[in-house]
């Protein structure tokens, strides 16, 4: 026998869990509407069909305002970067300003009307008088970070204050239902959820089509590039706080009308599931936002068929990590280094 020795070259093939985790990186959309799928089918089998169709219907209506809540937020990462954890005080802004207009006796419409409208000022006068001047000396991300924490216990305990800790009524008739193929839904719910349904629509086709649109894209891809083609910055960014402020107050009322009355704490009820879809969807991606809201809402949903119902919110996180870990951007964002 020669001397000669024979070197094992390693097996280059991946693994069957690096390929399948290789395979769900490249076709992200895909994998996930199999598992969803696959899902369903299960819960079907194993809780009945209709439960599970109530089930979903209950997780879009949930969805809706998670949806609506997460594409305002994104909206404001996207443009400035700036992670706002104020934003679910305008959730909860918009909800107090539709019982304060419904105080005056105004139709219940115009007071949600009075209540976006309100919350989409607020968000305009803490730009002008609070961000606006932070940014322009310079400060950080952890000191922009510190101040929007500070700024949603400043506004939350502030409503408290103002309104009182106690649950205030909206005014709504939480009493009527309607039943569609057999589901059960509240007929406030529905119409809210409708409106939300609408609103989320609105906002899609508005980025997508619109010069307006556009621009707040153009923003979101570099501040730097928009200046120099012309687009007047300041005030697209004064029309996206205009926007996120708007939906958030919306998302809060919509939450509210249903539940038939509101507390102070309602921002920090939702804020963890928006921030949840904020993520899943891609972070600054507002398309994104949208569908994670919807897909946060009815995880929740159908897991209540098997867990208790408190744990909902756990389970929002659990997709959560599931995504981070087969795609870190989210479903719907794409990396990229960061410029401001």
């Amino acid at each position: 026998m020669s001397g000669s020795s024979y070197v094992l070259e390693p097996d280059a093939r991946p693994g069957p869990l690096a390929a399948g985790i290789s395979v769900l990186r490249r076709h992200p959309l895909a994998a996930l509407g199999s598992l969803i799928v696959l899902i369903a089918i299960w819960l079907g089998i194993r809780e009945g069909w209709h439960e599970l169709a109530q089930a979903t219907l209950n997780g879009i209506v949930a969805g809706n305002y998670f949806a609506l809540g997460a594409v305002g937020l994104t909206l404001i990462f996207g443009v400035l970067r700036l992670v706002n954890f104020a934003h679910g005080e305008f959730l909860t802004f918009g909800a107090y300003m539709l019982v304060a207009a419904n105080a005056l006796d105004l139709p219940l419409v115009i007071s949600a009307v009075v209540g976006v409208i309100a919350t989409a000022g607020l968000a305009l006068s803490l730009e002008v008088a609070l961000w606006r001047p932070v940014r322009r000396k310079g400060s950080g991300d952890l000191q922009l970070l510190l101040l929007a924490l500070g700024l949603a216990y400043v506004i939350r305990y502030t409503i408290a204050f103002v309104a009182g800790p106690e649950d205030r009524a909206t005014g709504a008739d939480v009493t009527a239902g309607v039943t569609i193929l057999g589901l059960r839904i509240g007929r406030t719910e529905l119409i809210v959820t409708l409106v939300g349904l609408a609103a989320i629509a609105l906002v899609a086709l508005g980025l997508r089509y619109t010069s307006l649109g556009r621009q707040v894209r153009a923003l979101s891809d570099s501040i730097e590039l928009s200046e120099t083609t012309g687009i007047d910055t300041d005030r697209i960014v004064l029309v996206t706080w205009a926007i996120s402020g708007g939906l958030g107050g919306l998302a809060g009322i919509i939450y509210a009308l249903p539940a038939g009355t509101v507390n102070p704490q309602l921002g920090f009820t939702l804020i963890l599931s928006i921030f949840a879809a904020v993520v899943v969807g891609g972070i600054g991606n507002a398309y994104g936002a949208l569908a994670g809201g919807i897909l946060i809402g009815v995880a929740q949903e159908w897991s209540t068929l098997v867990i208790d119902p408190s744990m909902k919110v756990a389970v929002g996180f659990a997709v959560l990590i599931l995504v981070l870990l087969v795609r870190p951007q989210g479903l719907f964002g794409r990396p990229r280094s960061v410029d401001r």
